[in-house]
């Protein structure tokens, strides 16, 4: 859709008023508990507001992306498409609440969800553009990286908003009765690393003509006969769990390719008083400590990139996304993902999930003059979206997700 020129100013300048508040993160629990009592009208009151504070926030960094990305064709393809999903939301600014409306409303979030189903390969093909024409210099790659951090993780939680409700409201069913939404209130994390490995060794055994087998050990502090579960969303965990299988999979298959014997991977699934820890290892042979801090940057991938032509035949090389946007899914309820290696030898990787629901809280990037001013200057590392990720800006969020953060049912909007 093109939008006309006074569409234009007028979204202008609801962007300018909605980017003036901050998004209201919502933890485990406080989705948990609404969904279990939910109301369709209260969703609605709430994701009228928070999802165009959302859009805002996001859509404001957009507009502070170095001009010559901004000119690249599939970056205004993206600006154009969150223009469009922010006029959607803004039909329902002020409109009566009836059946009528709710329904109108959730096929308008299954509409922009469709719409922005390919804007992570849209957006990534804008920076190959930017690559292609232009010299980019260091702080430019710097930039990019924070601003892909902060909208894909942008992502992650306007889906999730969306994903909540039309599960919850719509006619979509997810397949497991006891889901509220997407999440699962009792999500046995043994479970989902088998499935994210069976599909991963699919995709290796086509490949390779062979795989490596998997051991997965529990080891739990609180109750030794009973598996490990959690209050989680099993499609982020197994999302993050196959691009680590894959990854694995991989190093092992091509470091032993010339005796035939493939070691196992090796699962560790861990409850501890504030943390699960999901650990992987593997025998691959390691990753060389200088090109470590280069395995989080988008665009980045240790296989060669797949063309248009063999994207199919190669399923274990990616586009090197995999990896970051993995960690982002762990760090999206406060968690982690991190890389431990032994060059020569192999690599582990360990998942950190918060054990308590009530202290999963959405991580939320947020427009202010002090994220506006990482676009003129280095972007510092401590940051919790540069590229080393966690550090003050993290604990920062923390707090101001947590103070004064009182939310009937988890669905009140918390204006700045």
């Amino acid at each position: 859709m093109k939008l006309t020129q006074k569409c234009l100013g007028n979204i202008s300048k609801m962007l300018d008023f909605y980017s003036q508040f901050n998004p209201s993160p919502l933890s485990i629990k406080q989705f948990i508990d609404f969904g279990l009592s939910a109301c369709e009208r209260k969703s609605f009151i709430f994701l009228r507001k928070e999802l165009p504070v959302r859009l805002a926030n996001i859509m404001k960094e957009i507009h502070l992306l170095p001009e010559n990305l901004l000119k690249m064709p599939s970056v205004g393809i993206v600006n154009n498409l969150y223009a469009t999903s922010f006029e959607d939301i803004m039909q329902f600014e002020k409109v009566e609440v009836n059946d009528s409306t709710l329904d109108k409303f959730c096929q308008t979030l299954v509409k922009i969800r469709n719409r922005h189903k390919d804007i992570v390969e849209t957006m990534a093909q804008g920076v190959l553009e930017l690559k292609e024409s232009h010299d980019v210099d260091v702080q430019t790659e710097n930039n990019i990286q924070y601003f892909l951090d902060r909208f894909l993780m942008s992502r992650i939680s306007i889906r999730m908003l969306i994903n909540q409700h039309t599960l919850l409201f719509g006619s979509e069913l997810n397949g497991h009765s006891r889901h509220v939404g997407s999440i699962d209130p009792s999500c046995e994390i043994s479970c989902v690393v088998k499935d994210a490995y069976e599909k991963a060794r699919l995709l290796c055994d086509q490949y390779y003509m062979a795989s490596p087998e998997l051991i997965v050990q529990q080891h739990n502090e609180y109750d030794r006969c009973s598996q490990i579960r959690i209050v989680y969303v099993p499609s982020h965990l197994f999302h993050m769990l196959f691009e680590l299988f894959k990854n694995s999979m991989r190093a092992v298959m091509e470091h032993h390719s010339s005796n035939g014997e493939y070691p196992a991977i090796e699962v560790i699934v861990s409850r501890g008083k504030e943390d699960i820890c999901v650990k992987m290892s593997d025998k691959g042979g390691g990753i060389p400590r200088s090109q470590m801090d280069h395995l989080f940057k988008y665009m980045y991938s240790t296989a060669p990139r797949p063309t248009k032509t063999d994207a199919h035949t190669v399923p274990l090389a990616g586009y090197g996304y995999g990896l970051p946007v993995s960690r982002l899914y762990a760090r999206y309820f406060h968690g982690d993902l991190v890389l431990q290696s032994c060059d020569g030898f192999g690599t582990d990787a360990i998942v950190y999930l918060k054990a308590l629901s009530n202290e999963a809280n959405e991580l939320l990037p947020i427009f202010n003059k002090t994220s506006s001013k990482f676009y003129r200057t280095q972007v510092s590392t401590t940051d919790w979206s540069s590229h080393c990720g966690g550090g003050m800006a993290t604990r920062q969020l923390r707090m101001s997700h947590v103070q004064g953060h009182k939310l009937p049912r988890g669905m009140e909007v918390r204006h700045c």
